[in-house]
């Protein structure tokens, strides 16, 4: 089912976790963040709206990182519906499209529940005080051509370390639903 993320609620807290990756390590939102804020983005292995624009989040994620901006991604599919999504195939995804962030596992939901992630790819961009200042697209490119798009995304987060706040104008990301349990 298509989506579309709702507004976003500026100066919400980001909720904390603490989730593995495919090989175990555990994560949690303090590691991950960046002196200047972080990136928290619910993807999956097999949407085709997140494997159209996988390349481009691993290019706009090593741009954020290099500037002090923390990415995660969490993947909170039910892999039992959905074997492409299982963790066993996190990495492959991952490398294949040159992740250089952690990938992680949300088994049991409670982290996409908590954010109120509806879809894959879902963005939250927030703060250096870890408020909500970002729930927008990655760019323009639809999924088609992007070789002239608006990297919306980086854009957004290097107003907000920069500012604190993000901006008031903001297209909603759009994708497949969250597969629920």
């Amino acid at each position: 089912m298509l989506l579309e993320t709702p507004g976003c609620d500026f100066g919400d807290p980001a909720p904390d976790f603490n989730l593995p990756d495919a090989h175990g390590q555990m994560h949690s939102l303090s590691d991950v963040s960046g002196p200047h804020g972080v990136l928290v983005a619910f993807i999956c292995n097999h949407c085709p709206y997140v494997v159209a624009l996988a390349d481009r989040l691993a290019t706009d994620a090593k741009t954020l990182r290099d500037e002090g901006i923390g990415v995660v991604a969490i993947n909170a599919n039910d892999y039992t519906a959905y074997p492409a999504d299982a963790p066993d195939k996190m990495p492959g995804f991952a490398e294949k499209h040159g992740f250089e962030f952690p990938y992680l596992i949300d088994e049991d939901q409670s982290v996409a529940r908590a954010y109120g992630a509806v879809c894959t790819p879902d963005f939250f961009g927030f703060s250096a005080d870890g408020l909500l200042q970002y729930r927008g697209r990655l760019d323009d490119a639809r999924m088609g051509d992007a070789s002239d798009r608006t990297p919306e995304l980086v854009n957004a987060m290097r107003k907000i370390a920069e500012t604190g706040v993000g901006p008031r104008d903001q297209t909603p990301s759009m994708g497949c639903s969250i597969k629920w349990r």
